[in-house]
């Protein structure tokens, strides 16, 4: 490993698979560039996500800490400023930082406020407005509305409020599909007349033939979809930096609001992939006998809504066609990744930059006849890519089977660009393992999951927790709902059909004292002390 001190540029997609790569061994999907990036760097085969939810996992990124500890357990709690990010970190210790695209460290706003208010069974008059909660610092007010909608679309804010954890340059992307908002909404209309009229459902283009849920035609061009705009502007800042920064290093994150739903993928991406092309998950059909799987069936059933965020059944036909399109969606990142990659080299930086490929979390895409995502932990949602490029890395394995997690990444850039981590983080420092310098296992028995509904799904009444461990060989998911529980062996079954809870006891037994264990080896050590006594 080298001493200079490397440029990191961070690619970030949202709702994308493990398999949703080629060089994961999906013979479907193209994905010719990241193929390249993964034949030159590392792979790693059994990457997770701390949490199925978007800000929950995406605040774990920046911080390098567990949900339960940075607080942002489900979508709509903003990433509170007093936490430390590993980006702040890098800005103080000389990089140049730049976020483009989707951020998601601060709630949207579309639905409109909180659904979720303070209500107590308990008799007596309520808590003052400021005694409402167990915290007193609150996060909103302006220091919190940096990415909410509404105020990008009414006007009132034309640009996030920098430094903005730790980014010095942030140029914004809010929503997904052709719905995209903040500084992308201005672009475009600095490029078309009308943009409202190439965006969503009643706008979009004949689709004879297709019937998923959430899926238009759009008419929005190629070059002015947001997953282009991510690429050039990535592009245009790269070109910039180099000009005007005299050799200081950068960290630029790149996220891609793609290809999470609703299914829009522009132009010729649209029908790249054939519905009657895509084979059915090896567990389409077979639900298993996970209750979540069963409430999900049975809200489906009895007409619950596939138009919002949550899981939903679908039928072949519609699985097929949402696959089609999630791979069309894929493959316009990779060109723009091409894109990327090319403009490093234009630029001669190629050889000083560290490059790295993530995903926020996965989707059902079909798994157990269910599509999307939820507060559940099967592989198909906690399996994320992750690629690591690095120019000097002397002896790496083309394939890391460690199980590892977004929780690493926050030590792993630090340790790589030459920095110490601050107190409290957590995760480790996978850099021996991507050099290829170690081959010993890490003292932790697997990968911590967690997830915390706020808005309760699927008809159920009363708020759950999960809590899972993911080894190589297990996956066990304690609840507070003992109804919820899981087991699953991994090498026996891998598509998660037959949950073991209520048969291996002994298994169930050490995993829960590992899961344990690790969570009290992970307990918070932050702040210091002030004094003693």
């Amino acid at each position: 490993m080298t001493n200079k001190t490397p440029n990191v540029l961070l690619i970030v997609t949202d709702q994308q698979r493990a398999d949703h790569l080629g060089c994961a061994g999906n013979t479907l999907l193209r994905t010719p560039n990241l193929d390249r990036l993964a034949r030159t760097g590392v792979r790693a085969s059994n990457f997770h996500a701390a949490s199925t939810t978007c800000m929950s996992n995406r605040a774990t990124l920046m911080t390098g800490r567990l949900p339960s500890l940075h607080g942002v357990v489900h979508n709509g709690i903003s990433l509170s400023r007093d936490h430390t990010t590993f980006v702040e970190l890098l800005r103080a210790g000389g990089y140049a930082t730049a976020l483009i695209g989707k951020s998601h460290l601060q709630s949207f706003g579309y639905d409109g406020p909180a659904r979720r208010r303070w209500s107590h069974g308990d008799q007596g008059v309520a808590p003052p407005l400021e005694l409402l909660d167990a915290r007193k610092r609150q996060r909103d007010g302006d220091g919190y509305l940096n990415e909410w909608t509404p105020d990008w679309r009414s006007g009132k804010r034309m640009a996030v409020t920098t430094p903005y954890y730790g980014f010095e340059h942030v140029e914004l992307a809010t929503f997904h599909g052709d719905q995209v908002d903040g500084d992308y909404a201005r672009w475009l209309a600095q490029r078309h007349p009308t943009p409202d009229s190439l965006r969503g459902r009643a706008n979009a283009l004949p689709s004879p033939g297709y019937s998923a849920p959430q899926a238009w035609r759009t008419a929005m061009p190629e070059a002015l979809y947001p997953s282009a705009w991510v690429g050039e502007r990535g592009c245009d800042w790269l070109r910039k930096h180099v000009q005007g920064s005299s050799g200081k290093p950068f960290f630029l994150n790149l996220s891609f609001p793609d290809p999470h739903h609703p299914f829009t993928p522009p132009g010729r991406f649209w029908d790249m992939y054939e519905p009657e092309d895509m084979p059915l998950p090896p567990s389409f059909g077979k639900p298993g006998n996970s209750q979540l799987l069963v409430d999900v069936h049975r809200y489906t059933r009895e007409g619950g809504s596939r138009e919002g965020y949550g899981a939903y059944a679908v039928t072949s036909r519609e699985c097929k066609e949402t696959l089609a399109l999630t791979y069309g969606m894929v493959s316009m990142i990779d060109e723009q990744v091409g894109q990327l990659l090319q403009t490093l080299q234009e630029l001669g930086i190629e050889d000083d930059t560290v490059i790295i490929f993530t995903s926020d979390h996965g989707d059902m895409m079909g798994d157990h006849g269910i599509v999307l995502k939820g507060a559940m932990h099967f592989s198909g949602l906690t399996r994320v890519p992750f690629i690591w490029k690095d120019p000097c890395s002397r002896a790496a394995p083309p394939v890391l089977n460690l199980p590892s997690g977004t929780i690493d990444i926050a030590k792993t850039v630090l340790a790589r660009c030459g920095l110490a981590p601050y107190n409290g983080i957590q995760g480790l420092n996978l850099l021996p393992w991507l050099d290829g310098q170690s081959q010993t296992v890490p003292p932790r028995p697997g990968v911590i999951v967690e997830s915390e509904p706020v808005v309760l799904p699927h008809g159920r009444t009363r708020r759950y927790r999960l809590r899972s461990l993911v080894s190589e060989e297990w996956r066990l998911t304690l609840s507070n709902l003992p109804a919820l529980c899981e087991l699953y062996n991994l090498r026996t079954d891998p598509l998660e059909q037959h949950n073991l809870w209520h048969e291996r006891a002994a298994e169930r037994g050490q995993l829960c004292m590992q899961l344990l264990m690790e969570l009290s080896e992970q307990a918070d050590c932050s702040p210091l002390p002030t004094a003693i006594a």
